[in-house]
């Protein structure tokens, strides 16, 4: 994506905020996420739940939850991350699943059931599941074939978010004749993210341990994750030290402060706003097209919809109301 540069000598104060990897415990606690690959067992709000116990922590949750017998990726996410999670949700997954038939299924017609699960299809969330049962469709990127023993068949789909894989079972049934049990379920991926990424629970409990009894934080830095890590697919502009406070009190983004914004963004779009040191700031709301902004002498470009930095890291550049 082509950018318009704007102010290409801007410079940031190394006196005010951070490079998101320097960030300490505390500060990646307050905006960070976790990768955790869940056990079978308990339910995400569960992991959830122990997480925020361990550290101490009120606002702590998972994006993405996994039923109970499932496992694999799931983020974790702590503080103002939590304001993301919807943006989360949305990521494309792929899962490892296996499937138990009620007699051994032909390769053949396993194949030709599997191609017509791929591209857009209905996918009606089951009974048991926590929303609202309703007709809506989710769209299948790959259902592949990895093996059959018997009556086991173990597949890998790669899929829309929100997609019900044991909804993709009951619809094998109906379209062979007979019915099929979800028994396993691995989330592979989240998004960017995969299995190698994630730790265990157990590993988690470790660094929390060697942080708190021992003083020692190299193993929670390396597995709390700066919020900006999930968000480097999200389009965005750069601001000057100037801004970055102003935004974080809700004040729109003016035309003195964009330091460069993506080319062909038209008026509407919700972009992510960076401070020069690569911190995210918010997400705003473009006032007018993109392509626009260079030829304007003044004025408002963007408002904010979601604050994502503490109003003090950068200091306030006007007076206090008296």
């Amino acid at each position: 994506m082509s950018v318009h540069v704007l102010q290409p000598d801007a410079t940031t104060n190394e006196a005010h905020g951070s490079l998101p990897d320097e960030r300490n415990v505390e500060e990646l606690l307050r905006s960070g996420f976790i990768l955790i690959d869940k056990p079978a067992g308990p339910t995400s709000h569960q992991l959830a739940a122990w997480a925020r116990d361990l550290f101490g922590l009120d606002r702590l949750g998972h994006g993405g939850t996994l039923d109970p017998f499932a496992t694999g990726v799931l983020p974790l996410m702590a503080g103002r991350t939590m304001k993301i999670t919807n943006k989360v949700l949305k990521h494309q997954k792929s899962y490892i699943a296996v499937f138990r038939f009620k007699t051994a299924p032909g390769e053949d017609e396993l194949r030709q059931v599997m191609a017509g699960l791929t591209g857009r299809i209905y996918n009606v969330p089951p009974e048991v599941s926590a929303v609202r049962v309703q007709v809506r469709t989710r769209f299948i990127h790959a259902f592949e074939l990895l093996d059959v023993e018997d009556r086991d068949v173990v597949a890998r789909i790669t899929c829309e978010a929100g997609t019900y894989i044991r909804t993709m079972a009951r619809d094998m049934g109906l379209l062979m004749g007979g019915p099929v049990d979800l028994k396993e379920l691995r989330r592979e991926t989240s998004g960017l993210y995969r299995l190698d990424h994630c730790i265990t629970m157990d590993q988690l409990a470790d660094a929390v341990w060697l942080w708190k009894e021992c003083g020692q934080d190299e193993a929670l830095r390396r597995v709390i994750h700066p919020i900006e890590k999930l968000l480097v697919d999200v389009p965005s502009c750069t601001v000057k030290d100037s801004a970055v406070a102003a935004l974080t009190y809700g004040a729109p983004l003016l035309l003195p402060g964009l330091v460069n914004v993506p080319a062909g963004l038209k008026k509407g779009t919700e972009l992510l706003v960076k401070s020069l040191k690569g911190e995210a700031v918010a997400f705003v709301k473009l006032k007018v097209d993109s392509d626009a902004i260079p030829s304007l002498e003044n004025g408002e470009v963007a408002r904010p919809s979601t604050v994502l930095m503490d109003t003090d890291v950068y200091p306030r550049r006007w007076p206090a109301s008296s």
